[in-house]
């Protein structure tokens, strides 16, 4: 108990301090945003630091009234007045209790992420619009459309000590972030409103400041209920706890990203969230949200449990009880340039070019659009039915080309989804196919149902017998012949990869079809690094092992044309110095001519050689005599090499208990090979022990000692 309370005090004390100073401006002057009094941003942090931080499933995210949810009560507010306005945001924390209940927090985080980024530019250039009046030195008006028809007549009016007062905290704010590392530790938000409050009260500024009308204590108050109109009342309740709920998962997923501590659980944090929004509307205060400016705060300054977000509310309670007159020093101007520039921050060019990149600009232009001239909730409802209709109109739409090769040679070529919508450009693609023609056709595609996978094979049936011929390539996740029997969406056959598959996994294996799959799927896709390694080969490693053919060197290690120097024998053997020429050339070429940074000795489970050596039966003279070589192996295995207890340990039989000691004791043989021990020695060489797992398809490391995940190499 005493090393978690001096953890607490070593930690998570200082950085509730950081996170206090930048939560105190924001909360006044997301209040100021709202309409509501100022006092309500104050409980609001107050209750979504303690309540949220005791009872949320985050143990890093930090609570409070949040930007995103500024135009809702704005609206709230002039639709129902204050007192009713928490009254909502009590029914909305509820709903968010029964939603965490629920167990169902993971589905808000379903919703699409260019409508959530575009619903909070369209907060944010909502809080440009509204503050710019108040920067100018008057009042915003209760729409965007109406502040921008305003605005060319209140800068005609402008009161310049509120837009210089306003400017300075915008100028702290720009050119903080760009100071020295220990400047920056004293968060901006607090240096540019307190530099611009002392400046107004030095200069004697005539401006307009913040009226508290009392101390936190004062400002709580009960909620009152609606007195009608309730369709509008269940509507704000939904649209308070969906955008809060969400707002905060959101966070809670991006905090997550930003330490290696315990995770978020995401319903626990629905249900405090709910907690604290019940709380706060009981008290007189703000929604509240989990915020990522102070969640980050709180990351960066070192904060280790969820009692930094705790104390950081205890921390603004004082604040508010016993200092209040400081802040009715703050004039309102201030607080307007930092939400001008907190309004600037949510809207990010980075979405926008990934919303103009992924095909989503739509929805990303519908979304903003409808924030800003309907409300909020109408506008990420628009946003996501655009985002739907984009998605079956991709899911409906396959890319389908047909052109000729250098060889004339035909290629229909089909990407994407493939169903019955696809069906008209299908046909109209393969009717531009001239007669008596070679035709490939290549589905890589991901769906295929039966109509489409008809139409194909129809048409490949019309097309042989009017003298052409036809093959169709299946790249993708859905096979053709597939398409009758299964159900559609499942993948019924390995992917793209399925090019690597056996010749019998093909409907024609053999020699001759297995080179003319090469030609149309891959020659043309290596074409360049062939060309590259005309004039020579450098490959990164001598890679020896076994000759069976269940072990492909280029598919376990992930290779290509180029990497590996590839010798095998039966057994993945190093026999002594002298013994063998194949074996002495090919290592002496390796390391004097190609400079191999890696020797690479590779077993495998289920090794033939290995169970003649364990068992000694009845072979060929000639296998005999080369599995001699296997001696040593075999008798570091009966004397207990540590390897063979380390693979007993992950269940392998005595057979792959050999084949993983065999490796190490090969990889010890490299290393005093008179042809590879002065490169070795001198670390311009690493030996490396692999052990192919058939069965499992995994790749072991093997040490002198142990046998790992071979996740674990590093590279040389």
């Amino acid at each position: 108990m005493q090393e978690k309370l001096r953890d607490i005090a070593r930690f998570d004390g200082p950085s509730s301090i950081v996170v206090f100073l930048v939560a105190l401006p924001l909360s006044l002057g997301i209040a100021l945003a709202s309409g509501a009094p100022l006092m309500a941003g104050l409980i609001a942090g107050v209750i979504g630091g303690i309540v949220g931080g005791l009872l949320g499933g985050s143990p890093l995210l930090v609570s409070g009234p949040a930007a995103g949810l500024t135009v809702v009560v704005a609206e709230l507010i002039a639709t129902f007045g204050w007192k009713v306005t928490t009254a909502i945001t009590v029914a909305a924390g509820l709903v968010q209790i029964g939603l965490g209940l629920s167990r169902i927090a993971r589905a808000a985080l379903a919703i699409s992420p260019v409508v959530v980024h575009a619903m909070l530019a369209g907060i944010g250039v909502t809080i440009v619009i509204q503050q710019a009046h108040v920067l100018l030195g008057g009042s915003s008006r209760s729409s965007v459309l109406q502040n921008l028809t305003d605005l060319p007549a209140r800068i005609g009016a402008l009161h310049w000590p509120d837009l210089a007062v306003g400017l300075v905290v915008i100028a702290v704010m720009v050119i903080w972030p760009k100071l020295p590392a220990q400047w920056r530790r004293v968060p901006g938000a607090l240096v540019a409103v307190t530099a611009a409050t002392v400046l107004s009260l030095v200069a004697g500024m005539n401006v307009e400041r913040i009226r508290l009308n009392g101390s936190i204590i004062d400002a709580i108050g009960l909620p009152a209920m609606p007195t009608g109109n309730w369709g509008a009342v269940a509507l704000g309740v939904l649209t308070v706890a969906l955008i809060a709920s969400v707002e905060s998962l959101l966070s809670a997923v991006a905090t997550d990203r930003m330490h290696d501590g315990p995770k978020t659980k995401l319903d626990r944090e629905l249900v405090g969230q709910g907690a604290a929004n019940t709380v706060s509307g009981l008290l007189g205060g703000l929604p509240v949200t989990g915020v990522i400016v102070r969640s980050a705060t709180n990351v960066a300054a070192g904060a280790r449990t969820r009692w930094s977000a705790v104390l950081h509310g205890v921390w603004l309670l004082l604040f508010s009880v016993a200092l209040s007159g400081l802040v009715e020093k703050i004039p309102t101007s201030a607080l307007a340039g930092l939400l001008i520039v907190i309004g600037v921050q949510l809207v990010k060019i980075s979405h926008v070019r990934t919303a103009r990149r992924t095909g989503d600009l739509l929805v990303y232009a519908v979304t903003i659009g409808g924030v800003l001239f309907l409300n909020l909730l109408e506008g990420v409802l628009a946003g996501l039915v655009v985002a739907l209709v984009l998605v079956l109109w991709r899911v409906a739409r396959a890319h389908i080309v047909a052109e000729v090769d250098g060889a004339g040679r035909w290629h229909v070529t089909v990407d994407g989804t493939l169903s019955f919508f696809s069906l008209p450009r299908l046909t109209r693609v393969l009717a531009t196919v001239p007669p008596e023609q070679d035709v490939a056709i290549e589905l890589t595609v991901d769906f295929l149902d039966n109509a489409a996978a008809e139409e194909i094979q129809e048409w490949a049936r019309r097309y042989r017998a009017a003298g052409g011929t036809v093959t169709v390539d299946d790249l993708g996740g859905a096979a053709l012949d597939a398409a009758a029997t299964v159900t559609p969406r499942r993948a019924t056959e390995r992917p793209a990869e399925r090019g690597l598959l056996p010749w019998r996994a093909h409907a024609r294996g053999g020699l001759a079809d297995g080179i003319a799959r090469y030609h149309r799927r891959h020659a043309s896709l290596l074409s360049d690094d062939f060309d590259l390694l005309s004039g020579g080969q450098r490959p990164e490693a001598l890679f020896l092992t076994c000759a069976d053919s269940r072990v492909v060197p280029n598919v376990i290690t992930g290779s290509g044309p180029g990497d590996l120097f590839t010798v095998r024998n039966v057994g993945n053997l190093v026999p002594p110095a002298g013994t063998d020429p194949s074996i002495e050339a090919s290592l002496a070429y390796a390391v004097d001519q190609l400079a191999v940074r890696q020797i690479i000795v590779c077993g495998h489970s289920a090794c033939g050689a290995m169970g003649v050596a364990l068992t000694a039966p009845a072979v060929s003279p000639t296998i005999e005599r080369w599995i001699e070589h296997a001696a040593p192996s075999t008798e570091a295995f009966r004397a207990g090499h540590p390897v063979r207890r380390a693979a007993a340990d992950l269940g392998f039989d005595d057979a792959d208990q050999l084949s993983l000691v065999n490796v190490a004791v090969q990889v010890a043989a490299v290393a005093e090979h008179p042809l590879a021990r002065a490169a070795v020695a001198a670390g311009r060489v690493e030996v490396i022990g692999l052990f192919f797992d058939i069965a499992s398809g995994r790749v072991l490391r093997v040490t002198d000692s142990a046998v790992v995940e071979a996740e674990t190499l590093t590279h040389a």
